[in-house]
């Protein structure tokens, strides 16, 4: 856009006198500007609203309403109250109707005769402040914007939703076809393109190698933001089935050496202004931080997973007249380890089963958790005592992790005669489930890693067909709701398991939903002989 076409205005001119109208309306023309006409006080407001011009010209003396009240209007109005105007009068010319125009919203006041020099400098000048107080109000409200679309980036938890969410704000705030482009940890580009007009952004098939084609266009290997324009046919060529008609601005982001870029692009016919260029460069560079700030969340989450899983039992043995099964659910948000476990060990006719919770959410907590099965199962080797393996699993961590604390539950079930024993340390009792109502086995001893304790055994028979479910704290805790009513809730779904432990399993999971905790869970049942 050259210099004259920026100075350009459109002017609306509003006077009753033919030959005034003429005068001034000629002086605007020749300073290059456009020009509309309104003889009268209501015909000027309606053009005003219809074509929002960018300076109105008004004579104070009008047939139908003065042009004071005419200006009143217009600054009253919110979509028109920035306009400026100017108030030009051969009749009202002392300094109180001067300062009463003033008053009355007017940007500057000229009394007759004026001579055209004069003229043309005050509207130059009204236009020049006109000007910087719309790109400061434009500014401000793509400023606003900016932090808007960067707090909704950041609360994003897919990448998917990441780059939709970064490419519909650009392309609302800068008013263009907005398209980005980004590797997340699995490896499959993503691409994403909006349209101003349109709702939702749309997900296209991405070149595999279209980022390293980028990045050796302008930042090669290194680290850094660089912002550069590719026209057309070099877009095609990176992009064939590119739904543009002109050149790309394009901003491409790398935040550390070795890590793959973040490109964010625009269309850039018309070209764009400094401004816009660099709101670009700003949404680029925050798109590329919440692209490396998800990626190391991800990264971080699937260690800990991994870590975890392999802290937990990689199988669980087969043991005839018993069907068992269970669960490990991580929480939804935590990309720490923790400390839930549990354990299925085979003892010669009978076998230990256990699950516990050491506290807290840490590799801590995770070596804690490890070092107490390894003793468990040291604790068995020779004889199955669960008194002194759980007294042993207390000696642990008061002697060797002083300050922590653990909850753990042990049976042990002979599957063919169905002599259960269990011993509690202050975990969550185990469900009994029988041919009746299912009922929490009783209260157990003080947790792990508090005092000396000495473990009570309970005995009791398992009946044919009958179950056992244990699990761990954060299946049933929620913030809103009391214990005993999760608990209860878990009960009343246990009082009819079913045949299938797997699919009551998956329905018990289900009916509590994603979790702030972690879960472990683990359920048996003696099947009948024969």
């Amino acid at each position: 856009m050259s210099e004259s076409q920026q100075n350009e205005a459109t002017v609306l001119v509003v006077d009753d006198t033919p030959t005034k109208l003429y005068i001034l309306s000629s002086w605007l023309r020749r300073a290059g500007h456009q020009v509309v006409q309104a003889t009268g006080g209501v015909e000027a407001l309606a053009k005003v609203r219809e074509l929002q011009p960018d300076l109105v010209v008004l004579d104070v003396r009008l047939p139908d309403i003065t042009g004071y009240e005419v200006c009143e209007q217009i600054k009253a109005d919110e979509t028109t109250s920035s306009i400026p105007v100017i108030q030009i009068s051969g009749a009202a010319v002392t300094p109180a109707d001067r300062a009463q125009g003033l008053e009355r919203g007017a940007d500057a006041y000229l009394a007759e005769p004026v001579e055209p020099d004069e003229f043309a400098a005050t509207v130059e000048a009204t236009l020049r402040y006109y000007r910087a107080r719309q790109r400061a109000e434009r500014m401000a409200r793509r400023l606003t914007a900016l932090t808007e679309v960067t707090l909704a980036m950041n609360a994003a938890e897919t990448f998917d939703d990441l780059l939709a969410t970064a490419v519909e704000g650009t392309s609302r705030i800068l008013g263009r076809t907005a398209g980005t482009l980004a590797l997340p940890p699995d490896g499959r580009t993503r691409r994403f393109s909006a349209r101003p007009a349109a709702d939702t952004a749309v997900s296209k098939v991405a070149p595999p190698e279209t980022l390293t084609r980028l990045s050796a266009m302008s930042l090669d290997g290194a680290a850094g933001t660089r912002v550069f324009t590719t026209s057309i046919d070099e877009w095609l060529k990176l992009v064939p089935d590119a739904d543009i008609s002109g050149d790309v601005m394009s901003v491409l982001c790398r935040t550390k050496v070795g890590r793959p870029p973040v490109y964010l692009g625009i269309d850039a016919v018309p070209p764009l202004d400094e401004d816009e260029i660099n709101i670009l460069r700003q949404l680029g560079q925050a798109l590329a931080l919440t692209v490396d700030a998800l990626r190391a969340y991800t990264e971080e989450h699937t260690i800990a997973l991994t870590l975890q899983r392999s802290l937990l039992p990689a199988r669980i043995p087969d043991i005839p007249g018993l069907t068992i099964s269970w669960r490990y659910q991580p929480a939804v948000d935590n990309v720490e380890v923790g400390g839930d476990f549990y354990e299925v060990l085979k003892l010669d006719h009978r076998v230990l089963i256990a699950i516990g919770d050491v506290q807290g959410h840490s590799l801590l907590a995770a070596t804690v958790m490890a070092e107490l099965r390894h003793a468990l199962r040291a604790s068995v080797i020779a004889n199955a005592d669960l008194g002194a393996s759980m007294a042993l699993l207390n000696n642990v961590l008061r002697c060797y992790h002083p300050g922590m604390t653990a909850t753990v539950c042990l049976t042990l079930l002979d599957p063919a005669t169905g002599e259960l024993e269990i011993a509690n340390a202050g975990h969550i009792p185990p469900l009994l489930i029988g041919t009746g109502e299912a009922v929490y086995h009783n209260m157990g001893n003080l947790l792990l890693g508090v005092a000396e304790e000495t473990y009570r055994v309970d005995s009791l028979t398992l009946p044919e067909r009958g179950s056992v479910l244990m699990f761990t704290d954060g299946l049933v805790e929620d913030r809103d709701k009391l214990l005993d009513e999760s608990l209860e809730i878990a009960r009343r779904l246990a009082d009819d398991t079913g045949c299938d432990l797997e699919a009551f399993c998956d329905r018990l999971i289900a009916r509590f939903g994603a979790r702030e905790d972690d879960v472990a869970l683990v359920m048996f049942r003696r099947e009948a002989a024969g």
